[in-house]
């Protein structure tokens, strides 16, 4: 994407809506990004280190489940594992992301890889909840995007370069602890949603003796088991729905979506992101 093609979508109704959005929880994703800053350092890392891991990581759940074991002297794969783990998340978000940007060039969806994160597809599922793909969807993800990309670096950064003269009295684990509980509540929608984050929860805490975070992976296992369970419970025997669709044919709409504020938009064009 060049810096034309990015001036232009700042302009766009969408890319602001999506800015406007990411506002609203800036302060909880700044308390996360501070915490994270500090916990890097005081953990051993230098600036220098902390700032390049902030910038090609980001992401701040796997940050500060692996820093721990860094300190700790844990194998490198026993590091690259529970960054993982604890990271499974974004391949059920980019398998429901598909329906919407696979169309888009394979440089384009490594992009959304990198920036996508909770907050931003819990604010993109409840403005565009139909899988419909439409024009404005990218604008408004680019736009929630880069704000909260900028919100992160900067009190991230913030974080690293003040870790020294912040005293850990301040209980600053504890703001990120809710910035977290914040993002999860949020995407908290079903009953298969909420029993999975009750059971992850008190499988972490019977666990929590466990060496090396292993607590972590098996929270993870739970929530997933129970999750399925109960979809299987709730839909018995359902099969896949198959819909034949001639070449030339096109998937139904299921009705029009257009969110408040938003007017039609000029259909999205590869050119405008180069």
């Amino acid at each position: 994407m060049s810096w034309q093609a990015l001036r232009r979508a700042t302009q766009h109704l969408s890319f602001r809506a999506g800015a406007i959005d990411m506002a609203g929880t800036a302060v909880g994703i700044a308390a996360w990004a501070l915490v994270t800053g500090v916990a890097m350092v005081k953990t051993g890392l230098s600036a220098p280190v902390a700032i390049f891991m902030t910038l090609t990581v980001y992401a701040g759940s796997a940050q500060l489940a692996v820093l721990p074991l860094m300190t700790a002297g844990a194998p490198l794969w026993v590091v690259w594992f529970a960054a993982a783990c604890v990271n499974l998340r974004f391949v059920i978000l980019s398998s429901m992301w598909r329906t919407y940007f696979a169309h888009l060039p394979l440089r384009h969806r490594l992009a959304i890889g990198y920036f996508s994160g909770d907050v931003i597809f819990v604010a993109f599922m409840k403005r565009y909840h139909a899988p419909v793909a439409k024009p404005q969807q990218i604008y408004f993800f680019w736009g929630a995007a880069l704000t909260n990309f900028v919100v992160w670096q900067v009190f991230s950064i913030a974080g690293i370069l003040l870790a020294n003269v912040v005293p850990l009295t301040w209980g600053l684990g504890f703001a990120g602890v809710l910035a977290l509980m914040g993002v999860l509540y949020s995407m908290l929608f079903d009953r298969a949603s909420h029993a999975a984050a009750i059971v992850a929860a008190g499988a972490a805490v019977a666990a929590y003796g466990l060496p090396l975070k292993l607590n972590i992976l098996v929270a993870i296992v739970c929530a997933v088991a129970v999750g399925l369970m109960m979809e299987m419970a709730a839909h018995p025997g359902r099969k896949p729905k198959v819909v034949v669709i001639p070449k030339s044919g096109s998937l139904p709409s299921p009705g029009p979506e257009r969110p408040s504020g938003e007017s039609s938009e000029v259909p999205l064009r590869e050119e405008h992101w180069r």
